[in-house]
């Protein structure tokens, strides 16, 4: 039985869809592709408790520069 029935924010119908969630941690970025419920309406995602606790998992590791276990994408840059 899934928490919500409509969206909590706008009461619109929830579909389950991969998508991609974009952490950070200290100065580094991570992207991870997740199930996550979705309003149509209003795009709202809501994340089981298994993937928010993964989320907070890996910004720890981004934070203390553990990330010998993540695949290198590429690189960020700041324009000023």
């Amino acid at each position: 039985m899934k928490p919500f029935e409509k969206c909590p924010v706008c009461g619109g119908e929830l579909v389950e869809k991969e998508v991609e969630k974009i952490l950070r941690g200290g100065v580094d970025t991570a992207v991870i592709k997740v199930r996550a419920e979705v309003c149509l309406h209003c795009g709202e995602r809501l994340y089981s408790e298994e993937t928010v606790k993964r989320f907070e998992e890996i910004r720890t590791k981004l934070k203390q520069q553990q990330t010998a276990d993540f695949r290198q994408l590429g690189k960020t840059f700041e324009v000023a």
